[in-house]
């Protein structure tokens, strides 16, 4: 297979999260020359597949196979990786097959490497994301297999090819706060406590506000609600309670801790409860590190782009890999229509991916 056929390939495995379309089984028959290492955990498929060149240092590229469901309204089978006018559409083309694919060929034509090149692979990132890449990461701790530098092939670029890469990404806490109140009848507000009334003035210093002013690599962290509860569907009692939650995309400098005392000072006065969770935390490769300077320059060989470095967006596997102490960046195609409808990217696109993976494993010194 060329890299074009096997990408094709790829998108017309129906892999929907946790399931794995039969694709773990296709890439270990498809890198024969590597060892196979099956981590799987309950209904998820993991792969973690390796080849020892030298004894340098250990180059991993990881991404999933599993993708989000297709949805309705396309206007070809999301399972049939249609080209058409340059691109190809399918379920899964931006995320993350092409990249799996790139980095797959990239990684079978690889001849004297002087190190160990491996993928680790996983059914769960669009899932739960409880028994993948960290489980993985955890075998290969426990048998002092973890890899020197790793890379995401996420889809990452924004308006052009090659334009961006991700250093690091920004953490996940999730808020919930019930606002107590006493039910009353409408008619005699001052026999109640609304807390609708109570928290209305206090979202203005509060709702899309900043907790911090983010630095050279991240945006500051917004509190953003998402969700405000109330009432009982009824014009003439006023509620009992009310429940909001919100999100922060917090960087480095901002914590759980800040985003305590920045709720208390808001509702300074009001009898509530307040529940954190951190979905991931924030992390960030020094971009001086090797890994960063060599796929900014394969990225500039192949393109002609030299790439910005970038936290924005969300979540992906990476921030389960940073903790490990590993330097790791993501780097894909154009990033428009992952989870959409008609989701697409260009033949070119993919093509340029994979030499760019090439160049980065051959430069790999």
């Amino acid at each position: 297979m060329n890299i074009i056929e096997l990408f094709k390939y790829l998108v017309e495995q129906k892999s929907e999260t946790p399931d794995d379309g039969g694709l773990l089984d296709f890439i270990e028959n498809y890198l024969p020359d590597f060892t196979a290492v099956r981590v799987d955990e309950e209904d998820v498929k993991n792969l973690f597949i390796y080849k020892k060149f030298g004894e340098g240092e250990h180059l991993c590229f990881a991404g999933h196979v599993d993708v989000v469901p297709a949805g309705k309204g396309w206007d070809t089978d999301p399972y049939e990786a249609v080209e058409k006018d340059g691109y190809i559409f399918g379920r899964g083309t931006q995320d993350m097959k092409s990249g799996v694919a790139a980095f797959t060929q990239a990684v079978k034509e690889a001849e004297n490497f002087n190190g160990t090149l491996s993928l680790l692979l996983t059914s769960d990132e669009e899932g739960d994301a409880i028994n993948g890449t960290v489980k993985v990461l955890e075998y290969l701790k426990e048998n002092s297999m973890l890899p020197d530098a790793v890379v995401v092939a996420e889809p990452t670029c924004e308006d052009r090819f090659g334009d961006a890469i991700k250093v690091g990404r920004r953490g996940s806490i999730n808020g919930y706060i019930t606002l107590k109140g006493k039910q009353g009848h409408a008619a005699y507000p001052e026999k109640a406590i609304n807390p609708i009334h109570n928290i209305a003035p206090r979202l203005l210093g509060m709702a899309g506000v900043n907790l911090d002013n983010g630095d050279e690599f991240f945006s500051p962290s917004k509190f953003v609600v998402t969700d405000i509860r109330s009432g009982m569907q009824v014009t003439n009692v006023t509620p009992n309670h009310l429940d909001m939650m919100f999100n922060v995309r917090n960087t480095t400098l901002t914590t759980q801790k800040e985003v305590t005392e920045f709720v208390a000072s808001n509702l300074d006065g009001l009898d509530y409860d307040l529940k954190l969770t951190q979905g991931s935390y924030p992390f960030k490769t020094d971009t001086d590190t090797k890994l960063v300077r060599k796929i900014d320059e394969a990225i500039e060989s192949v393109t002609g782009i030299k790439p910005k470095h970038s936290t924005a967006g969300g979540t992906s596997d990476a921030r389960f890999i940073s903790p490990m102490g590993i330097d790791v960046v993501e780097f894909g195609v154009i990033n428009d229509t992952i989870h959409a409808v008609n989701e697409r990217t260009t033949v070119k696109e993919v093509q340029e991916l994979y030499q760019i993976f090439k160049n980065l494993i051959s430069n790999w010194k």
